[in-house]
């Protein structure tokens, strides 16, 4: 049985945070995730379908994420709040609790720690992500079973590295890499590691997968930078 993705509602203005936070909720959660620029927007989502989390930026063109909280909790809407914005004084951290709030996190946050909320929240009220799955041209990547197979079902025998390197090559797929941070998210930040060793696990990602000029997908060198993952729609 397919365990339905629990279901996310982005309320943010900044178009440039709302595409990373539903990116980073998509790829790295699993979780179906809708945006809203506006509290109008957040309205008609909200009455459309039922969403088992909210973040609420605190500063709308047309609202604030305060009243609308509280309109929420008036009209009997339980579901979850997690509030981001700048503000964040006592009274502005006391009142995001007093409109209704489960939880506030200030600007800018750190990704990490904003998913482990997500996650809490979600598993608090009884939601569970699937399968975390990941999928290019044809090949899916199971990051829980950490099996990745063709687009034939043959499995791909990788090593534990070579399949981190995948997996962050195509969660962070048509941007440019650079090496260092390429290193610092496969291999960690505390581990003193050769930059040439990227190169060596990118030619052995290509021969395993079976790379060729006809492929729908390819990890470019970027001159001066490091790699990017580009794969056909």
């Amino acid at each position: 049985m397919t365990i339905a993705a629990p279901t996310v509602l982005v309320v943010e203005d900044d178009p440039n945070l709302r595409l990373a936070l539903r990116d980073n909720l998509e790829h790295q959660g699993g979780y179906a995730v809708e945006e809203a620029a506006t509290v109008k927007e957040a309205r008609e989502h909200l009455s459309r379908r039922d969403f088992q989390l909210i973040l609420l930026d605190v500063m709308l063109p047309d609202g604030d994420g305060y009243s609308l909280c509280r309109a929420l909790r008036e009209e009997g809407m339980g579901v979850p709040v997690l509030m981001l914005t700048a503000r964040t004084l006592e009274e502005d951290v006391v009142r995001g609790f007093e409109s209704g709030a489960q939880d506030y996190l200030g600007k800018p946050y750190r990704l990490r720690e904003l998913l482990a909320r997500v996650g809490a929240h979600l598993k608090r009220s009884g939601a569970v992500a699937p399968t975390k799955l990941l999928r290019f041209a044809g090949y899916s990547v199971d990051l829980d079973r950490r099996r990745v197979e063709t687009p034939e079902g043959a499995e791909v025998e990788l090593t534990r590295k070579e399949f981190d390197l995948l997996a962050f090559f195509v969660r962070e797929r048509e941007r440019a890499l650079k090496r260092d941070e390429i290193l610092d998210a496969v291999w960690g930040t505390d581990v003193v590691v050769d930059p040439h060793t990227v190169d060596n696990f990118v030619s052995s990602l290509k021969r395993k997968l079976k790379w060729t000029s006809a492929s729908r997908f390819s990890i470019q060198t970027v001159r001066g930078v490091g790699y990017r993952m580009e794969v056909e729609r």
